[in-house]
């Protein structure tokens, strides 16, 4: 009767150990490993996975809105626990979020804000899209001393924080009677796509004074157009603060981009994902702030967006 007491003790000790010891199974659905922020955003969060003691599992929908909703389909059939979502089309993630809620299972988006109400298990954890373009055309505004025509280029229209950037920098311009909106374009996000636009823009002789870029690989993009067209007297504006983006801060030729965390958004759709899985309060809307960067402050930005 003792052994079997011992041993009845023994098999609660362990299986009490192997709950506490779980380890949960996170799947990543990122819109894009080729872009340079969401470059960035992975490692960050490759990095608090491990610090958290969680495993995760990423995938790369390419752009390909069909394919996310695949992929984040195949998490959930593999068993995951929770999903974090960088949404490829956010006003597309109705289907994400319907599979997740039926799964039962936490779906935490980050850096992309749904278009979609969030309910039940669902957060966000990002930035506020429209104040950094108001952030972004206020510091360029001031550098073009109020007055000139502007050039936005846009990100990808399938998503929030390019429409919201770009109407954000509209009405910032607005508000100032001797500048206006003279082209507008999107260039997807990318620094090639923002060369071809920008030297279209050159080449056909349009009055530009100032280019605001909804990122700074279109800022980047462009400013490299402008070189090539040995035109040094636009002033470009980015949003990202991407080591890259800092380089071209340096060397004077972007004249401001706005701080977004890259690791700040990683860290904090982790810590929120955990919380949830272990039935602890959270915040449907969990937002990281923005910051101006110029070339007088630069450096303080330097380690904060490495990949």
């Amino acid at each position: 009767m003792k052994n079997i007491k011992v041993l009845l003790l023994m098999f609660c000790s362990l299986f009490m150990f192997q709950a506490q010891a779980k380890s949960y199974q996170v799947g990543v659905a990122l819109a894009n490993f080729d872009l340079n922020f969401v470059s960035i955003l992975r490692t960050q969060m490759i990095a608090e996975l491990k610090n958290q003691g969680m495993n995760g599992q990423f995938s790369d929908a390419k752009g390909d809105v069909a394919l996310q909703i695949q992929q984040v389909d195949d998490f959930i059939n593999q068993g995951v626990d929770a999903i974090i979502l960088n949404p490829v089309d956010t006003q597309g993630v109705k289907p994400a979020m319907d599979a997740a809620k039926r799964a039962g299972i936490p779906l935490i988006f980050v850096n992309r804000k749904p278009e979609v109400k969030l309910e039940g298990m669902q957060a966000y954890v990002g930035s506020d899209s429209a104040l950094s373009g108001k952030m972004q055309m206020e510091e360029l505004a001031k550098k073009m001393n109020y007055r000139g025509n502007v050039a936005i280029l846009m990100g990808a229209l399938s998503t929030e924080e390019a429409r919201e950037r770009t109407r954000a920098v509209e009405e910032v311009i607005a508000k100032h009677k001797d500048m206006k909106v003279i082209e507008k374009q999107s260039a997807k996000w990318q620094r090639n796509e923002a060369v071809d636009v920008t030297s279209s823009w050159l080449l056909n002789g349009t009055a530009i004074d100032g280019i605001a870029a909804n990122n700074d690989e279109m800022a980047i993009g462009a400013i490299m157009a402008l070189n090539q067209a040995k035109r040094s007297n636009i002033a470009v504006a980015g949003i990202d603060g991407t080591p890259d983006g800092l380089q071209f801060i340096k060397n004077g030729e972007m004249a401001v981009t706005i701080f977004q965390d890259a690791k700040g958004q990683a860290i904090g759709s982790v810590k929120v994902t955990k919380a949830m899985l272990e039935k602890q309060p959270t915040e449907a809307y969990n937002w990281i702030p923005y910051e101006v960067v110029t070339k007088q402050n630069y450096t303080s930005f330097a380690e904060k967006n490495a990949k």
